[in-house]
């Protein structure tokens, strides 16, 4: 799922009245810094992957979870971001780094068409929204939050579904419904790009404490792992249906 820690709620308070603030280049920097540790996570997810093989399962059911706990966690306390931000995101490349793996030797190649695509994805994305071409309006906000809430709503259904060995018929399957929702699964994780984009912007120019940068910068990376894993999910059912 998208990011669920960037909202106006989270960014209404906390204006700084002594010390440095939040700032748009802080915030890049440790961007830069998660998805080193989301490179990191991913070797290593790797070399759990051909080194105990047996224990992969465990390993990654483990790493996901942690992951979802400091999510959470981070949503009802701001300043842990700087504790929990690095962790999530070494988590998960732990896990995604194995499914990259997985994929990739089922159809070689299809790692880094998918990272390419998220960086592309990321850059036209962010000059829309810089050029104004893109504007994170109330009835955006409005829109966003309706699909997002829905998609959750089919994960969950699909979860329960599983735990009697069934599944939603055809949306996590190799046909045409299932290519056209994660094609639209793409789209709105590039869609919520834009609300990251504005929440940081807005972060900065409201002052806020620098423990938003962290803040800002999990929030950003949870919405480009999902739009990673969905970008390859994708080009893997296109490449099945070869």
């Amino acid at each position: 799922m998208s990011n669920p820690i960037l909202n106006d709620e989270r960014f209404s308070s906390s204006v700084v009245l002594d010390g440095e603030p939040m700032s748009i280049q802080g915030t890049m920097n440790k961007i830069l810094m998660l998805l080193a540790c989301v490179v990191a996570g991913s070797v290593s997810g790797v070399y759990f992957l051909f080194s105990n093989p047996a224990f992969l399962g465990g390993i990654l059911g483990v790493a996901g979870f942690i992951a979802f706990l400091l999510v959470i966690v981070t949503c009802f306390n701001i300043k842990l971001a700087k504790f929990t931000a690095a962790p999530y995101a070494f988590l998960e490349g732990i896990v995604i780094g194995t499914i990259s793996a997985i994929f990739e030797k089922t159809f070689p190649g299809i790692v880094l068409q998918a990272v390419f695509g998220t960086f592309v994805v990321l850059f036209v994305m962010l000059m829309l929204y810089k050029a104004k071409m893109i504007q994170y309006t109330q009835k955006f906000q409005a829109v966003l939050t309706t699909c997002l809430l829905s998609v959750l709503a089919i994960y969950l259904i699909q979860f329960v579904a599983m735990l009697f060995g069934r599944s939603i018929p055809g949306i996590f399957e190799a046909g045409l419904v299932g290519i056209l929702f994660t094609l639209f699964l793409v789209v709105l994780a590039a869609m919520a790009l834009i609300q990251d984009f504005f929440f940081i912007e807005n972060a900065s120019q409201r002052l806020l404490s620098k423990d938003y940068e962290w803040y800002g910068a999990m929030g950003l990376m949870i919405t480009l792992i999902w739009l990673y894993t969905n970008i390859l999910r994708l080009l893997a059912i296109l490449n099945s249906r070869r």
